[in-house]
């Protein structure tokens, strides 16, 4: 299982794949692989990075696990394999965006590379997960590389959006320099707490006039 991710984020991130606690995860991983049925496909463990280099992330969203049914993960936090049906947390999602900018979604897939591609990284906290086994693969390490990853961002690009739905993703994010960079936090879009702040809290749109603001060219949310 060689670490395939893209050259900017190695650059990056190289002092943590230098650590020993770097490899003690790689340890743990492939034998996870070797031994059970763990998602997302290798391939796509790094998914997120690799669609979206270190110098073209425009917007973060955070997420926690990847789904752990079949045929679901695909790297990206929240999304899910072309095909597939739709988990109610991206369900709701998908109704904020079309509340929040006021048009229909042209695309109702779950993939969400095309957000990926315009400079959305869609990361998870964890990025490994055993089947149908939530939280299996956490407390092993990926939670420490990520927090890297996002502090490598923070630090070093300036007037990015951060978008956290949740606790969990708020406490991730909580070092964020909110002097650098706009913060956008509210309720998760699980159904047990959309209605608790999420719907009607216009994300996408508010990530938009941030970037245009700067000078950058919004996402294509639809």
């Amino acid at each position: 299982m060689e670490v395939k991710i893209d050259q900017s984020w190695k650059q990056h991130l190289a002092s943590e794949f230098a650590e020993p606690y770097f490899a003690e995860l790689t340890e743990f991983v492939k034998k996870e692989y070797k031994d059970e049925i763990v998602y997302p496909p290798p391939k796509y463990i790094f998914r997120a990075f690799d669609l979206c280099p270190f110098d073209k992330v425009k917007v973060v969203i955070l997420g926690q696990d990847p789904y752990h049914g079949k045929g679901q993960a695909n790297g990206l936090c929240f999304a899910v394999s072309g095909g597939t049906t739709l988990p109610p947390s991206l369900q709701n999602i998908f109704k904020e965006i079309e509340s929040d900018v006021d048009k229909p979604l042209v695309h109702r897939d779950g993939d969400l590379t095309r957000w990926a591609v315009q400079g959305v990284l869609l990361l998870n906290a964890t990025l490994t997960v055993r089947a149908h086994l939530a939280g299996s693969h956490q407390g092993k390490g990926w939670e420490r590389f990520t927090d890297a990853a996002v502090r490598a961002l923070s630090e070093e690009r300036e007037r990015l959006v951060f978008i956290l739905w949740g606790n969990y993703a708020k406490q991730k994010g909580a070092h964020i320099d909110r002097a650098k960079h706009l913060v956008i936090e509210s309720a998760h879009p699980s159904p047990f707490s959309a209605a608790n702040g999420f719907f009607g809290s216009k994300p996408f749109s508010r990530a938009n006039a941030y970037l245009a603001l700067h000078g950058e060219a919004p996402i294509n949310w639809l």
